[in-house]
């Protein structure tokens, strides 16, 4: 027996929304900035690398060396220490003394890192500064327990976090606020980036002054005018809670793995009839036990019956008038007996014939 599942999603879009200019678009320069690290977790219970993973036992041995004790890395068996690899988010503006969560993932071959505790680690940027330095209890969300052939994994036991664990050491490569700002849309539009500009000019502009010009679908340029020079970041804060009218793309998403669709209501589509069809063949085994009499002569045997079964549906046919939409299809094609399968096929073909006033995205 086979069997399909699929979903189908509609979202009811509105034709236009207000957005503040804070969800629409970012200041250059002011980002976040990835910090990375490698280090050890200690107090594993027995969890910890074994002695395959050379590294995690060579660190080990160059810790205690700063410490004044001399080991050879040879000759440790030390099961309850991991190597990890550590990661930070440094956020814009972040001052020295604040706190960043940093996550920890075992490198080596170690089965858990619940219970461990990370030891002083400095978080590198892309440019080798050290922008942090982190250490305290590794929290996992995951479990490892068991043994004797049988043991019971819940979730990423090998990963985890230290919540608050780093402290920044060095302030973050964030730009000074000035009265020149560039900002960059999220998602570049050629017509959201000159609405943007327009609001600003109508909210800031004097006598008729152009205080914000649209570079392209994914910059706007703006001057702060003469009352805010000295004023920036109160310039900033009003001008990103200004609203304007979003411009969105039609776009339909297909996933032809899982039969999901995903698509705004307000899709149009060009008149255009559809007929859509299926043929079915069934061939089915069955085996049946061929029993002589009991005086008869004779043995008993398995015939194999073949059962052939062809069936094809009635052609299903749609129409849609000028104007319609995607809403309309889908309701149509529903009404007709259409899987989400049938209709990932139908979008494909209506795009293929140029009736879809949409773009078509297959992930």
């Amino acid at each position: 027996m086979k069997s399909s599942v699929g979903v189908l999603l509609l979202f009811a879009v509105a034709a236009s929304g207000a957005t503040r200019v804070k969800e629409l678009a970012s200041i250059e320069g002011v980002r976040d900035n990835q910090l990375i690290g490698y280090g050890l977790v200690v107090g594993l219970a027995g969890t910890g690398d074994r002695r395959q993973t050379v590294f995690s036992a060579q660190s080990l041995a160059n810790l205690l060396q700063r410490m004044g004790v001399s080991v050879s890395p040879t000759a440790i068996q030390v099961s309850n220490t991991a190597a990890v690899m550590l990661t930070a988010t440094l956020p814009p503006f972040a001052q020295p003394g604040a706190r960043l969560d940093v996550t920890a993932a075992a490198i080596g071959d170690a089965k858990n890192l619940q219970g461990g505790l990370l030891l002083l680690t400095p978080l590198k940027g892309a440019d080798g500064q050290v922008y942090a330095a982190a250490q305290g209890s590794v929290v996992t969300g995951g479990f490892s327990a068991g043994g004797a052939g049988a043991n019971q994994t819940m979730n990423h036991p090998t990963a985890g976090r230290v919540p608050g664990g780093a402290i920044i050491e060095r302030g973050a490569p964030s730009p000074a606020p000035s009265s020149k700002i560039r900002l960059q849309l999220r998602q570049a539009d050629f017509t959201t980036a000159a609405r943007i500009a327009a609001v600003i000019n109508k909210k800031f502009g004097v006598d008729g002054s152009i205080v914000a010009k649209a570079e392209s679908s994914g910059a706007v340029g703006v001057q702060a005018p003469a009352s805010y020079a000295t004023r920036p970041v109160e310039f900033v804060s009003e001008m990103e809670s200004l609203t304007v009218e979003t411009d969105r793309l039609a776009k339909i998403v297909v996933n032809e793995r899982t039969g999901t669709i995903a698509m705004g209501k307000e899709v149009k589509i060009a008149p255009v009839a559809i007929l859509h069809g299926s043929l079915t063949v069934e061939i089915e085994n069955n085996f049946l036990v061929s029993q002589p009499s009991a005086l008869a002569s004779g043995e008993t045997m398995v015939v194999p019956k073949s059962t052939v079964g062809v069936k094809e549906e009635r052609a299903r046919n749609i129409s849609l008038k000028n104007g319609a939409s995607v809403d309309e299809l889908v309701r149509a094609l529903m009404a007709i007996g259409s899987t989400p399968r049938d209709i990932i096929a139908i979008l494909q073909s209506l795009k293929a014939a140029g009736a879809l006033e949409a773009e078509l995205e297959i992930i």
